[in-house]
């Protein structure tokens, strides 16, 4: 700008005229630029214009260019077909859509009318239910009207609480005449009381420090034990006192006895209810108590004469051998075989009124030994004796004067010879074992035939008995015919024909049934304190405390994972057993005949006869004895045991047969730190009919995740905390299991529907079997002379392993409360055998073996962790558990059986050399 400036001024004064030229040049120049864009922007479009418009009027066709043409042309055009078939396309389809538009909308609207339709039928529906359930409620209330009606309600009797300084009942005109019905005061034991006893303190009255320390201390351990003890008097049903065994029992008059006994503080002058107890440990025991006034008070001992004794007032007991020591089950020699070296033995010194029968000749026959009795049968037992033994038909040992200085005995009464180890060294060699009954006919009962009945059935001699006029241990109580031969004196020329009649299952038939009287009744001093107050209780005909069931401590978690159903498992095919699969869970009914019972089993509660299989699901057993939770393990059958072992046999075998109308059955599952196995398991019991709920035993110290989520299956699953890691948890009594029927399988275990359904329907078709799927047998290993656990596939078996089984839950408390303790700790040692163990008990119990249901030989799912089974030492183990077994046993109870149960309509595919090893059903 500055140049241009100096330019126009530089040029005005050096040359006037050139300015204005370049003004004009300039102006020039833009007229001719303006006009040449208009002709540009102007005549060239109309030009173009004009020229394209004369090109396509031109009548040939293919001359045209930019004019309008036909689709059928313009699609010809290479660049557009693409975009025409795309437009045809989409045509298509939006033609297609509208159409299937119309068709839901007409699919809608029919819809609608069925929905108006549902609804109507809905509420249609609606009042037809609360017709019904009107029409169930009225009918529940005529039936509880008609019940009410033929069965009164009864209100529990008002509990009764006799004043401290009561006179009681007149007393009989003597003490010797006392029975229950003149002598007990029934107002202090109620049905419902629950027959509480308290026990008198040893230390606090006079002669207690008398007492032999060591059954002051036996009696003391087993009352503290006792679930019947109360430490409120006032309360009592029954007083006990322990009277004896006496250090010196010399040192004690009858006159001192009877003023410390009446001063007892709830003594109240007569003694009523009380019962005075006398444990015998020696063979020569002083019946102090024989001329003592004792009022209304009951005497339990094992010595009583003739006059002293009051049938079912009294009760004879046995002696208390092992105080504080527990028997050596592992000592008692086994049950088999059954003949053993002596056929009968007897050791014994007899003092007094003993003839010269031991001087004189034996008689030279049986023949001579017949005609007018003599005077004292003991001669003649003793020449009868001594000529059977001459006689060599049978192997005998009767030695009537001991090698060493007799036991001390009462007068009368054979005395026992040696040791007390000796004496069992003889008896376990022998088959029969002789006790003679002393020879005062007025003794019916003592310490010495005490004694020697005890350690004939500990030792499984099958006792002999000669002298009908003895009263034997319990013996209103217990089927002593059963497990020895009481046999009256005149009968002894009859003896050894008799003995040798019995037939060696016969003879196995009552070692058995004595070994199991001495284990359960004579064994320990618990067993004796308890059998002494079940027997008191059955005599009342007060029913017995429920035995305990183990609570079950739930471990908390969370559940909502839904759980699938895999069509497969769900397959149920026709094996419905009722409506219960649509129904909620539903517990076993509980048989009430508690209070009932003892007026209807009129034979006192032991040791019924042979009869059906009486199970009792939720009812009073008695723990205090053993006995009453407990069977004969007999080959006759099932033989409940146990005064008051509260039940109701007639129902549970009425049920047999598997009729009745509902029932459902629990699963419990062991396992131990498997999540993953645990939940595929749990998912797989989903949809499961007749499932009442699952119990998963955690059998871990660790807690299961706390993100672990559990399936839903359409049933409670509670899991259970336990105390220790064992496999004995597996079949503990919880309290959660509210079924009779127990289906027990290990995590791993892999089951259709189909097969469970089935095996639950065999087993209720068999409720005192082990009803399974894995089979397994025992065998006989002749090279070293000990049994052998086998699992290979056999067309025999003894066992089915409880990784699947059902059971009945009675099972469990045996199991868990009778079973002796050494299996269970076996079990606990090895982490292994507890399916065995079960086995073991039931074949004991029942004589009879496990039941195998379907052709499945294996139950593991694949490619789950290994188990306990896989571990190289896991054969090993159950070789050794199956032995000790035995061994605690006496004998082998496994029971071989080819049977298995299958469908009617299963069609079973088997190897041909497999095909003739099964009987089907």
């Amino acid at each position: 700008m500055t140049g241009y400036t100096m330019l126009r001024n530089g040029g005005g004064t050096a040359n006037g005229a050139q300015p204005w030229v370049l003004r004009w040049s300039n102006r020039i120049r833009l007229t001719w630029l303006s006009f040449t864009l208009f002709i540009i922007l102007v005549f060239f479009p109309l030009i173009a214009h004009y020229y394209l418009t004369t090109i396509d009027e031109s009548e040939e066709a293919g001359k045209r260019i930019f004019g309008p043409r036909p689709d059928s042309e313009l699609c010809e055009v290479k660049h557009v077909q693409d975009l025409c078939r795309i437009r045809e396309s989409v045509s298509e389809e939006l033609l297609q859509l509208e159409s299937k538009r119309q068709d839901l909308n007409g699919e809608i609207a029919r819809l609608n009318l069925k929905i108006e339709a549902c609804k109507k039928s809905i509420e249609n529906a609606k009042q037809d239910l609360l017709q019904l359930k009107n029409v169930i409620s009225q009918t529940e209330h005529s039936y509880k009207e008609l019940m009410a009606q033929n069965q009164p309600k009864l209100s529990l009797p008002v509990r009764l609480f006799p004043d401290k300084d009561d006179t009681g009942l007149p007393l009989p005109k003597s003490h010797r005449s006392c029975r229950l019905h003149s002598c007990f005061d029934y107002s202090r034991c109620p049905l419902t009381s629950g027959f509480p006893v308290y026990v008198y303190d040893p230390d606090s009255y006079v002669w207690g420090a008398a007492l032999d320390p060591l059954v002051k201390q036996a009696f003391a351990t087993s009352a503290k034990s006792s679930i019947y003890v109360t430490d409120n008097p006032s309360i009592a049903c029954i007083y006990v006192v322990l009277v004896g065994e006496l250090q010196e029992p010399s040192s004690l008059t009858t006159g001192d006895l009877e003023r410390q006994l009446h001063a007892l503080p709830y003594w109240r002058k007569d003694g009523h209810n009380h019962l005075l107890v006398h444990l015998s440990r020696k063979s020569l025991t002083q019946n102090f108590l024989s001329n003592v006034s004792m009022g209304r008070a009951a005497v339990a001992q094992s010595t009583f004469f003739e006059n002293q004794y009051r049938p079912s007032f009294d009760l004879v007991t046995s002696p208390l051998v092992h105080a504080l020591s527990e028997p050596n089950f592992l000592g008692v020699p086994p049950q088999v075989p059954v003949k053993r070296k002596y056929l009968f033995t007897f050791q014994g010194e007899k003092v007094e009124s003993l003839h010269s029968s031991l001087q004189e000749a034996p008689p030279r026959s049986f023949e001579e030994m017949e005609g007018d009795p003599p005077a004292d049968y003991d001669d003649r037992i003793i020449g009868t004796l001594k000529a059977v033994q001459d006689s060599r038909l049978d192997r005998v040992l009767v030695e009537f004067t001991c090698k060493n200085h007799p036991q001390p005995s009462l007068p009368t009464e054979w005395a026992l010879c040696g040791e007390r180890e000796e004496r069992l060294k003889l008896l376990k060699v022998s088959t029969f074992a002789l006790v003679i009954a002393p020879g005062d006919g007025r003794m019916v009962a003592s310490a010495g035939c005490g004694m020697r009945l005890f350690e004939a059935l500990e030792m499984g001699a099958i006792p002999v008995v000669l002298g009908d006029q003895t009263r034997m241990p319990y013996h209103d109580l217990i089927h002593w015919s059963e497990a020895a031969l009481i046999i009256p004196k005149p009968r002894i020329t009859e003896v050894h024909f008799l003995i040798r009649s019995i037939s060696d299952n016969d003879l196995l038939v009552m070692r058995r049934q004595g070994r199991f009287l001495w284990e359960t009744y004579f064994s320990t001093a618990e067993n004796i304190f308890g059998t002494i107050l079940a027997a008191l209780r059955t005599r009342i005909q007060i029913p017995a405390t429920p035995i305990r069931e183990e609570l079950a401590q739930e471990i908390p978690h969370k559940s909502g994972k839904a759980a699938g159903t895999d069509p497969n498992m769900a397959d149920n095919g026709d094996l419905d057993l009722g409506p219960v699969e649509t129904e909620p869970p539903y517990a076993s009914p509980r048989y009430l005949r508690n209070f009932t019972y003892t007026a209807a089993d009129t034979f006192h509660g032991w040791n019924r006869p042979p009869g059906p299989f009486h199970l009792f699901p939720h009812t009073p057993l008695d723990p205090a004895l053993p006995s009453e939770a407990k069977f004969l393990g007999s080959g006759t059958g099932f033989r409940p045991i146990g005064g008051g072992a509260g039940g109701s046999g007639k129902e549970f075998q009425a049920a047999l047969g598997g009729n009745v109308p509902r029932e459902q059955f629990t699963v419990v599952m062991l396992t131990y730190e498997r999540e993953e196995v645990l939940m595929n398991s749990l998912e797989r019991l989903n949809g499961l009919p007749y499932l009442n709920k699952v119990v998963v035993v955690w059998n871990s110290p660790k807690p299961p995740s706390d993100d672990l989520l559990w399936p839903d299956i359409g049933v409670p699953i509670m899991v259970v905390r336990t105390e220790k890691n064992s496999l004995n948890n597996r079949f503990l009594p919880w309290d959660a299991i509210e079924t009779e029927a127990i289906l027990s399988i290990d995590d791993d275990a892999h089951l259709r529907h189909d097969e469970i359904m089935f095996g639950f329907r065999v087993w209720r078709e068999a409720r005192d079997r082990i009803v399974g799927f894995p089979g397994r047998y025992h065998a006989w290993d002749v090279n070293h002379q000990s049994w052998l656990y086998n699992s290979n596939y056999s067309c025999e078996l003894s066992m089915v392993l409880t990784g699947a089984a059902f059971f009945h839950k009675y099972y469990a408390y045996l199991y868990s409360y009778v079973m002796p303790q050494a299996i269970r700790d076996m079990v606990d040692e090895y982490i292994n055998c507890e399916d065995i163990a079960m086995n073991f008990l039931v074949s004991h119990i029942t004589r009879k073996p496990p039941i195998k249901v379907t052709s499945r030989w294996t139950f593991r799912c694949p490619g789950c962790p290994q188990a306990l089974s896989h571990d190289d030492s896991h054969f090993h183990e159950r070789h050794k558990c199956i032995n000790f077994f035995v061994k605690v046993y006496g004998y082998m109870p496994l029971l071989y059986t080819q049977f298995r149960v299958d469908s009617v309509l299963f069609k079973t595919r088997l190897p041909h050399d497999k095909t003739k090893c099964f009987k089907f059903i």
